[in-house]
């Protein structure tokens, strides 16, 4: 019987880690985007799949938000994204998302330059790593890469 407690009491602390990671997500967000383009709407839903309620916001100029969000030169991507206290560029993965809000590093926000192949709201296969960045004050640095 002892045995049989022990069983339990681990998969619930197992089941406890599992909602504690899913938790760290802000439950709103707010993805700035210029109105013609569909991935960006494919990449809402990739947050909406994790319980984000996203706000869609396609009459802004990007560039001032991306300005304000501290994203570096030449590293942007087709949207931008306002979460909590971070900002996400472009078609980060969601396991880059995830690991930002459970080690809320000192950062402004993390992003994946251009619009890979493969990354949520682009089709296809992944063709090359995913090299995502974290950045603070338009200067950016390593992040992880998937």
């Amino acid at each position: 019987m002892q045995h049989m407690t022990t069983k339990l009491l681990l998969s619930g602390f197992m089941l406890i880690g599992t909602v504690s990671a899913q938790a760290a997500l802000p439950p709103e967000a707010t993805l700035y985007k210029n109105p013609q383009c569909g991935c960006c709407d494919e990449y809402a839903r990739h947050l909406e799949k994790l319980g984000v309620d996203v706000t869609i916001i396609d009459d802004v100029e990007l560039g001032d938000i991306k300005q304000q969000a501290g994203v570096p030169y030449g590293l942007g991507s087709c949207h931008t994204i306002e979460i909590g206290e971070y900002w996400i560029e472009g078609h980060v993965p969601m396991e880059a998302v995830q690991a930002l809000f459970e080690q809320q590093p000192d950062a402004d926000g993390i992003g994946l330059a251009g619009m890979p192949i493969g990354t949520p709201g682009m089709p296809g296969p992944q063709e090359a790593p995913y090299d995502v960045y974290s950045f603070t004050d338009q200067e950016d640095k390593a992040f992880m890469t998937l």
